[in-house]
């Protein structure tokens, strides 16, 4: 099965400008105070006696994001501070252990080499759990998407999945499944003798979005939960078409030390009981709900529960 991205209210407007080239390093702390006090009042000791002793040693956790995925991650033009539903999700599980966690703006192609680099803790930025990813991290399940097209309200190709993309201009963003599936996709059709997909590939997924509101590209493909927060707030610009396709789980990616066998990274325990400590208390319903992506909500969260 192809999955999606491995990959994001005014502050849906960093969609659609350039602001998004950012290099800030930004705290999401959940604290019980403002300006950051100590996290004690959704400390469970469970959990977070499962966090290694040279982890808990730091008191906060670097997670890393690539911001330009509304309503997943994204930067708030505002107050240019990083928000999203990850970013509640990832603040929410550091509660639960009883750290802190900083998100830091990342490259999405270059947030795996940095997990293994030792950069971050960890990373919450829309990654879908594949088995290809688990040969170098591990993932902790926490929500499930697929793939949707969309493209300017007006005119555009009529598509209906991935065959009917042979000579439309389509614009992803680096890194991604999306990528990955167009290029496959291009090969068929000139195999069967039809025009290639014209791909145009882009660092963010904002640039992807401006370069259909400039007519660029006829299409772009992103995570369901994306795409349709894009067209929920390009202001009619947009519209859904085509089916979605590709159904598979987020996962939080955790850097797996050399040697270390699959499922065994030093974080994995720990933050699959905070996932199942969230869901369980209602926290994490009500973060889906405020950014309404309920419906990609999963019960039973795993390590490594990638189908293909």
């Amino acid at each position: 099965m192809t999955q999606p991205r491995q990959h994001r209210v005014q502050r849906a407007s960093a969609l659609f400008g350039a602001g998004l080239a950012i290099t800030l390093v930004v705290s999401a702390c959940g604290s019980s105070t403002s300006g950051g006090g100590q996290i004690t009042e959704k400390k469970q000791s469970s959990v977070a006696n499962l966090v290694p002793k040279s982890i808990a040693a730091k008191k906060t956790l670097t997670v890393a994001t690539d911001p330009s995925y509304a309503p997943n991650e994204f930067v708030n033009p505002s107050n240019h501070q990083i928000e999203g539903m990850d970013v509640d999700l990832g603040t929410a599980l550091g509660q639960v252990m009883g750290l802190k966690v900083k998100f830091v703006s990342a490259g999405f192609d270059s947030i795996i080499p940095g997990l293994a680099a030792g950069r971050y803790d960890f990373s919450m930025s829309s990654f879908t759990d594949t088995k290809q990813r688990e040969g170098t991290v591990d993932f902790v399940t926490y929500f499930s998407a697929g793939t949707s097209f969309y493209e300017a309200a007006k005119g555009g190709p009529p598509v209906t999945g991935l065959s009917s993309l042979c000579g439309v201009t389509v614009g992803v963003e680096k890194g991604t499944t999306q990528q990955s599936d167009a290029q496959a996709q291009s090969k068929k059709c000139t195999s069967a003798g039809k025009k290639a997909v014209s791909l145009s590939i882009y660092p963010d997924q904002t640039g992807a979005n401006l370069a259909l509101s400039s007519g660029r590209v006829q299409v772009v493909m992103a995570d369901s939960p994306v795409a349709d927060y894009a067209v929920k707030k390009s202001g009619g610009k947009f519209k859904l078409v085509g089916p979605t396709y590709g159904t598979a789980p987020y996962g939080i990616a955790v850097p797996r030390p050399n040697g270390t066998p699959a499922g065994q990274a030093p974080l994995d325990k720990a933050l699959l009981a905070a996932m199942k400590q969230v869901i369980s208390d209602g926290t994490y319903n009500s973060i889906l709900k405020k950014w309404g992506i309920e419906s990609g909500a999963i019960k039973n969260p795993v390590i490594n529960g990638a189908t293909s």
